[in-house]
């Protein structure tokens, strides 16, 4: 068989693959940050103000630098309008929005979940553990 085969077979992106772009994709849009980030804006376009109140608990600087990660992947976008004091608005794009259900789904199922998932942690928490070791 020839090298030719191993090439139309392999698939061109590898998240498993560290130096692979798509894994850099998948750990901005993988944050919860973002996935919070990504389900507020599918309800509509927001101001900077807006979306830290939407996001609880994020601060300033986490929000400005998660907000500039997904610009640069193409997920949202950001509109500047010239006035004073200036107004900057963040959408959805494209292909921000073939993310909504995927993050929706995800946000669906932690709701669902919580109480097995919390009575997991307790359940651990309990529980003797052995140290790990290491070498």
């Amino acid at each position: 068989m020839s090298d030719s085969h191993l090439l139309e077979t392999t698939p061109p992106w590898n998240v498993f693959d560290s130096n692979c772009p798509t894994r850099q994709v998948l750990d901005c849009i993988a944050d919860k940050w973002s996935v919070l980030i990504i389900r507020r804006l599918a309800e509509g376009t927001l101001r900077f103000a807006q979306l830290r109140r939407a996001v609880d608990g994020i601060s300033q600087k986490v929000l400005t630098n998660t907000l500039r990660a997904l610009e640069r992947d193409g997920i949202i976008t950001r509109r500047i309008y010239a006035s004073v004091p200036p107004k900057v608005e963040y959408s959805l794009t494209s292909l921000g929005r073939s993310l909504c259900s995927l993050v929706e789904g995800i946000c669906s199922w932690a709701e669902a979940n919580i109480e097995q998932v919390l009575a997991a942690r307790e359940m651990y928490a309990r529980a003797p553990h052995e140290e790990s070791i290491t070498r």
